[in-house]
């Protein structure tokens, strides 16, 4: 089949391109691996910036929305040491630029917005192949194959769209990560709950630390980080989640106990999930007919940047498409022009964040880039 616009990938960068086309009157398809858009759980919170994230979420019509489902008084974050110690406790007053909302919710204001049948479940691409002049073939796991003239890779870090642009391949970065999770805290882990606060605990120490962002109804997320040698989390048995929980915990020994109870007291599966990175200045030549947005043209550290930024990226992508409405390439040229120099600042300013919770300094390093900015140091 053939459509104007055809999408891979379901997620917050794919979904907001469908919308901003669908505002403009563009039909697009997306293409998800995903059986459902209840496959699995979506993570935790986002912070959505002035900047970029809400100025998407305005273009794609979808503003109201989003203020409706932002979670009140979770913009507020606190930094601690490994004793429990807070170095820093920022209160919500209602007046920040990076109100936080649960990333489900968000997909679904996005999902709800779109026609029915925007979305192809159950399509996960296996290959993409040009057809030339400027056309390519999208081949699903299932046999079935799509033709378009235009292609947008929105499918992240591992995308299949991205070799048709350049030969970069994500690279580890050299820190894991480890999800799990608290309910009912304030009543079953009163300590933790304490130590956490209203919105988001960064609890740092050199090579390792631990985050923990408080949800709804008394749920605490934690991300726990930990500078190791990949084969360190491959080498770890997830399937035993109090021994996998255990093992964690134990590599925060002497750390407070309302800290380490965040880990060694996890009620969920636990997540493991190693960090890569695209180069910081990742970009291509202009190929006909396909462009990429989000991870898949700028996988970077998680820091609050990369769902911004794909957020910004659809609706920029959108918004030219829209603007040159006789000339595809002249707007992925201009959509392309834009993107590289912002994600590349995008991607440096998440590095060295991510860096610097990790550092010899840490946690004294983040208290500093928050009190004095991103000029600091």
């Amino acid at each position: 089949m053939a459509t104007p616009v055809t999408i891979i990938g379901a997620g917050l960068g794919g979904l907001t391109l469908a919308r901003v086309l669908h505002v403009h009157g563009i039909p697009a398809a997306v293409y998800e691996a995903e059986p459902s858009p209840l496959a699995r759980t979506q993570g935790g919170l986002l912070d959505i910036h002035e900047r970029d994230g809400q100025m998407a979420l305005k273009a794609a019509g979808l503003y109201d929305g989003f203020l409706g489902i932002v979670q009140q008084g979770a913009q507020a974050s606190r930094v601690a040491d490994r004793h429990g110690k807070i170095l820093l406790d920022e209160p919500d007053d209602g007046t920040g630029g990076r109100p936080e909302v649960p990333r489900g919710a968000l997909r679904r204001l996005l999902l709800d917005a779109l026609p029915a049948d925007t979305v192809r479940w159950g399509h996960k691409a296996t290959a993409v192949r040009p057809l030339g002049g400027g056309r390519h073939e999208v081949v699903f796991e299932d046999g079935t194959t799509a033709v378009t003239g235009l292609l947008v890779g929105a499918d992240g870090a591992w995308s299949r769209v991205r070799p048709l642009l350049s030969g970069a391949t994500p690279a580890y970065v050299g820190t894991s990560l480890v999800e799990t999770q608290l309910f009912d805290a304030d009543t079953r882990h009163p300590a933790s709950a304490r130590i956490v606060g209203g919105g988001s605990l960064f609890a740092l120490a050199p090579g390792q630390g631990i985050a923990a962002h408080r949800e709804a109804g008394g749920v605490l997320r934690t991300y726990v980080t930990l500078t190791r040698p990949r084969e360190w989390l491959e080498a770890l048995d997830f399937t035993d989640t109090a021994a996998a929980l255990a093992r964690v915990a134990a590599e925060f020994h002497g750390w407070a106990p309302e800290l380490t109870a965040l880990i060694a007291d996890g009620e969920t599966a636990p997540v493991p999930r190693t960090v890569h990175a695209l180069p910081v200045d990742h970009r291509w030549d202009r190929v006909p007919g396909v462009t990429l947005l989000g991870d898949a043209a700028h996988l970077m550290p998680p820091s609050g940047e990369g769902a911004n930024l794909a957020l910004y990226d659809a609706a920029e992508l959108g918004s030219a498409l829209a603007a040159h409405p006789d000339d595809t390439e002249a707007a992925l040229a201009a959509y392309e022009q834009a993107l590289f120099p912002r994600s590349a600042a995008a991607a440096a300013l998440s590095l060295r964040a991510h860096t610097m919770c990790l550092d010899d300094d840490a946690p004294y390093s983040l208290v500093d880039f928050f009190t004095r900015g991103p000029q600091a140091g």
